[in-house]
């Protein structure tokens, strides 16, 4: 029998993550990794070989996206073969006077344009700001800026005023608000600006109670996408879709890999954090980030149809409960290899795991 939560959504979710290994972890001797692996973005290159392209991080915090070919053995992602780094944060808007940074890739194929495109986080002078880079042959990218958000008068703020992570494109295109086909991206804003203006705390927008950090959707011009590669920057219609509910979400919610289409809607697999609250966009040493799933809407992708009230996958290995920040498990990617699903995901902010994606036999 499906069970629901207390207003009315399936809590079923038929998938379940299996651990296949760790994947990548830093070189003792590489001044580039020393401060750990994590969190990878992956691309098919024109070579028909699978790519990763994952965080590394040198002292003082200095985070990097790197390029290393997939080993697969047997049809399992087993290791990886270094290619060097093929993003820095050489930008001013990518580096502050005492912080620098680009993290977290997230890299979607978008079909409807027919080219690779990596959300990034640039950790600039006012803190983490999502932004874009596209490749035609995974090799090469082109930095496209900083996302910027349209005004929105309902909101009653201005979301380019906020640290925002945790950005993810649909592969598809989507119906938008209007009914009309877009191209969707998943964003994660951050209202507590204690860390900017000591005492300033969290002042959500007009109309969200809750001011944990939660998962909000936008969407993209696609007729000027097409027109312009420019346009990909420039979301607009945005709102909050999913907000911490279950208990391993407690802290705050986080889009994952981009969404992926199954029978039953849009998959997405997301993490969610518990225990300490972290202040602003800081580390926050105590709190346990887990993987979780939540289904969408086809139709409507801003329509929850199912989320998972407990996780998927959460720490357990000693790769995930000690590292950088222990307790750490955090997906970024998904991919088929084969018929297989496989979930690459940050190991404690110090190493990359991989796990099969299976659909639940009923």
């Amino acid at each position: 029998m499906t069970q629901t939560d207390h207003v009315g959504i399936s809590t079923t979710i038929p998938y379940t993550l299996v651990r296949k290994g760790v994947l990548m972890s830093a070189e003792s001797d590489n001044p580039y990794e020393a401060e750990g692996v994590l969190n990878p973005g992956t691309a098919w290159g024109l070579d028909g070989q699978l790519y990763l392209y994952p965080r590394i991080v040198a002292k003082g915090n200095v985070s990097r996206i790197a390029r290393a070919r997939v080993v697969v053995d047997d049809g399992v992602p087993v290791g990886v073969e270094r290619l060097g780094v093929i993003l820095s944060p050489d930008e001013g808007w990518e580096h502050g006077r005492h912080n620098a940074g680009v993290e977290d890739p997230r890299i979607t194929f978008l079909k409807p344009l027919g080219l690779h495109v990596m959300t990034y986080v640039a950790y600039g002078p006012l803190g983490p700001k999502s932004a874009i880079a596209v490749s035609k042959d995974t090799i090469t990218w082109q930095r496209l800026g900083p996302v910027r958000f349209a005004y929105q008068p309902e909101l009653d703020t201005d979301l380019n005023l906020f640290p925002n992570k945790d950005i993810v494109f649909f592969p598809e295109a989507v119906p938008g608000p209007d009914g009309r086909p877009s191209l969707a991206l998943l964003h994660r804003p951050m209202w507590d600006l204690d860390w900017l203006r000591k005492g300033e705390g969290a002042r959500p927008p007009a109309g969200i109670d809750d001011d944990r950090p939660s998962i909000w959707i936008g969407y993209v011009d696609l007729e000027a996408a097409t027109r312009s590669l420019s346009a990909l920057t420039y979301v607009e219609q945005s709102s909050m879709i999913v907000a911490p509910e279950a208990e391993y979400e407690g802290a705050k919610v986080g889009a994952g890999p981009s969404p992926l289409r199954v029978p039953e809607g849009w998959l997405l697999i997301h993490h969610g954090v518990s225990g300490a609250k972290p202040k602003g966009f800081e580390l926050a040493h105590g709190s346990k980030y887990a993987a979780g799933a939540i289904l969408l809407d086809p139709q409507d992708p801003r329509r929850i149809l199912g989320r998972s009230l407990k996780p998927l996958l959460e720490p357990e290995t000693a790769q995930e409960t000690s590292g950088t920040l222990a307790n750490v498990v955090f997906p970024t990617a998904i991919e088929r290899i084969g018929r297989r699903l496989f979930v690459f995901y940050g190991m404690a902010d110090s190493s990359i795991g991989v796990a099969e994606l299976t659909r639940d036999v009923e």
